[in-house]
């Protein structure tokens, strides 16, 4: 028998006795033990119903425009990424041609190209986005852009790295008439090292210039990018390449012509340097009054009269040096030692600026394309299209000219399209005009409409 060291000894089949206290004891234990059961699953039902309870964050949803397997897509609809219950964090696109860069909207949740989709290339699209919760979601889009049956080819003047004067235009020439011509208009951007407002204007259907408002700020840098590729021009009609070109302004080289008064003042960079005697076109040849630009140059050049055959009275056919053209119809500022003796008194020209031998070369030797020229005083006002008359149209008349009607501010972050109303563009004097000039006196039947 096993004895438990300090317990009363019991006989076998003796019960211990059963006292009030021990029952209490044991009903206490009882109701404690249901409480803590009771306690315990009344805790665990609670944490099961917050788990339950607890918002589910449903994955944000990606739409790419044009949907993928999409084929002869217009390239003019561009590419459009969307996200709901998300924001986008990142869009790709992949392409062997014309790339396609695009922005994304303030908030996030939109994507778009910024230019039209080059033609007849194969395009993959990749898009992903994020919900609140930090879940990322991916979706891909593949699709082909239409190849057109019809295209247009654009050329651009200025020539790469090359140096103009502050008259210059942007010239571009259409191997096709455009109709759609405000849209052609937008897909063109400029950066420019210095500030500028100025404006894209038509003169017909093929030709289409930009001219700052005022004369470009001297040494000034020009990036252009025709965003062209993709572009339906007319109906049916693309652009099938963009086209760059980089250039740059030079000194603000101005010549004031006075037929009357039978001087030529040489202004750079705003500054007055020269003032030269000159003779120019006689009664019935006059030098025409026009804002004119230089052209093209050449030492020497042939010049003959186009009204008169050889053998007549007044033909001519001779060499002249230091010759400066500012009309197609053959007005030049060029050496001339003949009329040295009428220079700074007497009109004797066939309609030329003649200036002496000792000036013509110093101006020859500054001149660029696009430095202006501003003929004053004379009866004859000059021709619409006799040259780059570009600066015959007042700021009014050339915005009409456009096909968006807006105004072009540029700059070195690139260019937008604003209303011309909102914009008080400093002037570029002293480089700009100062003085009257003569303008047209009626309106050609050349002039763009």
């Amino acid at each position: 028998m096993r004895s438990i060291i300090g317990a009363p000894e019991r006989r076998r089949g003796q019960h211990a006795p059963t006292t009030a206290a021990a029952v209490k004891s044991a009903a206490a234990l009882i109701a404690a033990a249901t409480l803590a059961l009771a306690a315990a699953c009344s805790s665990g039902a609670a944490s099961s119903q917050k788990a339950k309870a607890a918002p589910v964050i449903p994955a944000a949803q990606v739409t790419i425009t044009p949907a993928s397997g999409s084929k002869d897509v217009k390239p003019g609809a561009g590419i459009t990424v969307t996200a709901a219950r998300g924001k986008l964090t990142n869009v790709t696109v992949h392409t062997s041609g014309t790339q396609a860069s695009g922005t994304f909207s303030h908030d996030g949740t939109v994507w778009r190209s910024n230019w039209t989709l080059g033609t007849s290339q194969r395009f993959v699209v990749t898009a992903t986005a994020v919900n609140t919760a930090g879940r990322t979601v991916t979706a891909k889009s593949m699709f082909h852009t239409l190849s057109p049956q019809a295209i247009f080819q654009t050329q651009i003047f200025e020539g790469n790295g090359e140096t103009y004067g502050v008259g210059m235009p942007i010239k571009l020439t259409f191997s096709r008439p455009i109709t759609d011509k405000a849209r052609v208009e937008r897909s063109l951007e400029l950066r420019t090292s210095k500030p500028v407002v100025g404006a894209w204007w038509w003169n017909g259907d093929q030709a289409l210039d930009f001219r700052p408002k005022h004369f470009w700020p001297h040494h000034t840098t020009v990036w252009f990018t025709g965003h062209l590729d993709g572009v339906e021009g007319a109906p049916g009609v693309y652009g099938t390449a963009d086209l760059t070109q980089k250039f740059h302004i030079g000194d603000a080289l101005v010549a004031r012509v006075s037929t009357s008064h039978h001087y030529m003042r040489v202004y750079r960079n705003g500054k007055h340097i020269y003032t030269w005697p000159i003779s120019s076109g006689k009664p019935g040849d006059d030098t025409p009054n026009g804002r004119f630009l230089t052209i093209d140059k050449g030492n020497p050049v042939r010049m003959k009269p186009a009204d008169i055959k050889r053998g007549q009275p007044g033909y001519y056919n001779v060499k002249v040096y230091w010759s400066v053209r500012f009309t197609w119809s053959g007005d030049y500022i060029h050496s001339a030692p003949w009329s040295v003796g009428e220079q700074g008194s007497a009109n004797v020209s066939h309609g030329c600026v003649n200036l002496g031998p000792s000036y013509a070369p110093i101006y020859y030797k500054m001149e660029v394309p696009g430095d202006p020229v501003l003929v004053s005083g004379s009866p004859l006002d000059g021709k619409w299209d006799d040259g780059w008359t570009d600066w015959f149209l007042s700021w009014p008349k050339m915005l009409s000219y456009s096909a968006t009607k807006q105004a072009v501010q540029a700059g070195p972050n690139g260019s937008s399209f604003v209303d011309p109303a909102s914009l008080n563009a400093p002037s570029a004097a002293p480089s700009s005009p100062t003085t009257p000039m003569a303008t047209p006196a009626a309106t050609p039947a050349a002039t763009p409409t």
